[in-house]
């Protein structure tokens, strides 16, 4: 029979996080896949979880994942691991589940091992109706991007994304120009980490906020038209 390949997720910035159940599993796998190796070795060593690593990110191509699937094929019980969070959630984890179902089928074994997500840890404090809601990843650089956000003016769900410190404040000017003057915005910087931070207000309160200080990774939340 086939291995097991589990879908774990780590810390998004406070060690703390990561559940006992993925310390066992990590310790448990005969390799760790991961985005960058690097990265992943400092958390391995933090919890005394032996290397055992090999890498698997966007640039990773046919053969990386047919040797991935040729190891469940084997019989080796692996997991897959993000930087930080979910895998699945703005990486190449999606892709690669598919690839292993479509390769083995019904013998396919794919167990999900929860933990921190960015996206979660925003819903949980933005305090906006999050019954139904949109989740974008990280917006297109340049393509798209004026019918996005006209689509997002006029969405009456709550739409959530990422944004890099290199372009939130054009984002956030961006949705002060097509939102309108009464919509609220929650932001979370950091999230988990030492300096994290919630902006809370319209586009252009937030905007001026975060102007302050553009350091950090960051998670918007836009509520629904009312």
């Amino acid at each position: 029979m086939p291995g097991t390949l589990y879908i774990v997720s780590t810390p998004i910035g406070n060690l703390e996080d990561i559940t006992l159940r993925a310390i066992r599993i990590l310790k448990e796998v005969d390799v760790i896949f991961c985005e960058d190796t690097r990265v992943t070795h400092k958390l391995l060593s933090h919890f005394e979880i032996p290397v055992r690593t090999e890498s698997f990110h966007q640039h990773s191509g046919e053969r990386k994942t047919d040797h991935l699937i040729s190891l469940l094929r084997e019989g080796k019980n692996l997991a897959l691991v993000s930087d930080a969070g979910t895998p699945g959630l703005s990486d190449p984890g999606g892709p690669l589940v598919r690839d292993v179902r479509d390769a083995l089928g019904d013998d396919a074994h794919i167990v999900p091992i929860p933990g921190a997500s960015a996206l979660v840890a925003l819903i949980a404090v933005a305090g906006i109706p999050m019954d139904s809601f949109v989740y974008l990843g990280f917006l297109p650089h340049k393509k798209g991007r004026a019918t996005l956000f006209a689509e997002i003016a006029e969405s009456k769900r709550t739409t959530i994304f990422y944004e890099s410190p290199h372009r939130i404040l054009k984002t956030l000017t961006s949705l002060k120009e097509t939102l309108g003057p009464d919509r609220l915005v929650v932001v979370g910087r950091e999230l988990t980490k030492q300096f994290e931070t919630l902006y809370v207000g319209t586009a252009s309160d937030v905007r001026k906020k975060i102007a302050l200080n553009v350091k950090g990774e960051f998670v918007v939340a836009v509520a629904g038209k009312r």
